[in-house]
C-alpha cells in the first residue's frame, strides 16, 4: 500500500512545510485540497501550480490527487434544476483535472455533499441524469490526463444523493470510463448496514481510492473502528492503491494526528 495524507490537516502550514512533515513522518504522498492554495482553482497561476509539483519533487513525495474540490466555492451544483448552473459546474471540473494534472496528481477525489444535495422539487432520476451529464466533459477530458474521477458516496447525514458503495458503483459504471471510479471511504461506510471489510469485498475491484479515518471524524486509530479486518479485505481484493488519511477534528494537532495514524496504519497493515 502507499500511505498518503490530507494536507489541510496541516492548516496554515506552507505547502513545502508539509510536505517536507508528511515525507518525514513516513507517508509516500500528500493529497491537496485546492481550497487551502486559493478559493477557485482557476486563480491559481501556472507558477503556482509548477511550484507545487517543484515542491513535491524536492521533497521526495508524490501528490495523489485532490479533493474538497468545490469547497469554498459558490454556485456550483451537480444536481441543481438550472441548467446553467450546471454547465458552471461542469466546466469547472474540467478546470478542476487540468489543475489535477498540473501539479502532478492523479485522482479527484469528490464529495461535495451540499452541491450534489437533490433540492425539492427533482426527482432522483433527474437528480441522477443531472449529475451524470455535468460529469461528462471533465471525464473525456480525465481520459486524455491519465486523472481518475473517485466519487465518494456519502452518509445519508451529509447528502440525499448516492449514500452506498453500491450506488456508487452504479454510477460511475455508466461512464464506462477508466476515468470514472468511486472512492471507499472508512468514516462514510460506517454508516451503511454492513461491515467495513465486506463494503470493501462487495465492492471487489471497483473503488480506485481509499480514505482512511475513524466513525469519530479523527484519524485511524483514534477511535474504536479496527483496521486490520479492514487492511485483510483490502488485500483480499487486490488492492494496492493509496491509503489517505483523512481527518475532520484536529483536536489532537497535525504533528500527532499524522505520526499517529501512519504509525497505526502500518501496524495494521503489516507495513
Amino acid at each position: 500500500m502507499k500511505f498518503a495524507i490530507c494536507n489541510e490537516i496541516f492548516e496554515g502550514w506552507e505547502m513545502d512545510r508539509a510536505m517536507a512533515f508528511a515525507k518525514e513522518a513516513g507517508y509516500d504522498a500528500i493529497e491537496i485540497a485546492p481550497f487551502t492554495v486559493a478559493q477557485h482553482v482557476t486563480d491559481i497561476s501556472p507558477a503556482e501550480r509548477r511550484a507545487i509539483r517543484d515542491a513535491a519533487r524536492r521533497n521526495d513525495i508524490l501528490i495523489s490527487g485532490i479533493h474538497w474540490v468545490l469547497v469554498k466555492t459558490e454556485g456550483m451544483h451537480l444536481t441543481h434544476p438550472d441548467a446553467s448552473i450546471r454547465r458552471k459546474t461542469a466546466d469547472y471540473f474540467v478546470a478542476l483535472v487540468d489543475f489535477c494534472h498540473d501539479i502532478g496528481g492523479e485522482f479527484i477525489i469528490n464529495g461535495s455533499p451540499r452541491q450534489r444535495n437533490i433540492m425539492e422539487g427533482v426527482t432522483p432520476g433527474q437528480a441522477w441524469d443531472w449529475a451524470a451529464q455535468t460529469f461528462e466533459k471533465a471525464v473525456h477530458r480525465a481520459e486524455s490526463c491519465g486523472i481518475t474521477i473517485c466519487f465518494e458516496p456519502l452518509a445519508p447525514s451529509e447528502t440525499n444523493f448516492i449514500n452506498t458503495a453500491k450506488e456508487a458503483v452504479k454510477f460511475a459504471g455508466e461512464f464506462k470510463s477508466p476515468a470514472m471510479s468511486i472512492i471507499l471511504d472508512v468514516k462514510a461506510m460506517s454508516s451503511e448496514t454492513d461491515p467495513v471489510p465486506e463494503i470493501i469485498r462487495q465492492t471487489g475491484k471497483d473503488f480506485a481510492y481509499f480514505h482512511a479515518n475513524d466513525a469519530n471524524l479523527k484519524g485511524p486509530g483514534f477511535g474504536d473502528v479496527d483496521f486490520v479486518p479492514i487492511a485483510a479485505a483490502l488485500r483480499d481484493v487486490g488492492y494496492d492503491g493509496f491509503v489517505s488519511v483523512e481527518v475532520f477534528k484536529f483536536d489532537e494537532g497535525p504533528e500527532v494526528i499524522a505520526r499517529n495514524s501512519i504509525d497505526y496504519l502500518r501496524r495494521c497493515f503489516g507495513a
